[in-house]
């Protein structure tokens, strides 16, 4: 596939070389030298991850319309900040909506929002043998086929979490992880029972 990254930061980094190394041209552009985000956005015709800042992204997709029309839009952003790493989005369209709502002709899928960018550097990113499971947010199917096979590429399993209305479930739930890793220093994956036990009454 031919991937495109808005952003040299720290998660278009970690993504795009687990890409490059699964086979796939990746090209990343930042809002200033090089390239540039235009260039990178026009190279990414199977795919373009939007890893910018969420205060940025939605001028930055606003001014990317034709660049983006008909593109596979992946969002990892996280609307998180503040005191007590607050959602920054409540009350309102999550950020992934919103980006859909700047370019409106592109495929937005989120995903990828969850996990720090240290685990994405991971070959692949197994705990206790078992593979990172990464949900999925989005309303076209061919844009989620194309993710969940990007997501397969890390050596991760994809999860349907639902359409884009869901998105904002996903930026809560890193905004709650985010809050009780840093803010607490818990072990946050210990709040889920087994699967075994997820529809069963605990007396």
């Amino acid at each position: 596939m031919r991937i495109g990254i808005l952003g040299r930061g720290g998660m278009a980094d970690a993504l795009g070389t687990q890409w490059a190394r699964a086979g796939h041209e990746v090209v990343s552009g930042s809002r200033s030298g090089g390239g540039g985000i235009r260039g990178a956005a026009e190279f990414g015709t199977d795919a373009v991850l939007l890893a910018l800042p969420y205060e940025a992204v939605a001028e930055v997709v606003a001014g990317l319309e034709e660049e983006l029309r008909g593109r596979v839009l992946i969002d990892c952003t996280n609307p998180v900040g503040g005191p007590g790493f607050g959602l920054l989005t409540g009350g309102g369209p999550s950020a992934a909506e919103r980006i859909a709502s700047a370019t409106p002709t592109a495929h937005v899928v989120k995903a990828f929002n969850l996990c720090h960018e240290d685990v994405w550097r991971l070959t692949p990113p197994v705990f206790d043998g078992r593979p990172l499971a990464v949900p999925l947010c989005g309303d076209d199917e061919a844009a989620l086929s194309v993710v969940r096979q990007l997501v397969r590429d890390l050596g991760c399993e994809p999860l349907n979490a639902g359409g884009l209305n869901r998105a904002g479930l996903l930026e809560a739930t890193a905004a709650l992880l985010i809050g009780l890793w840093r803010g607490e220093g818990a072990d946050a994956q210990a709040i889920a029972p087994p699967l075994e036990f997820a529809g069963k009454r605990i007396s």
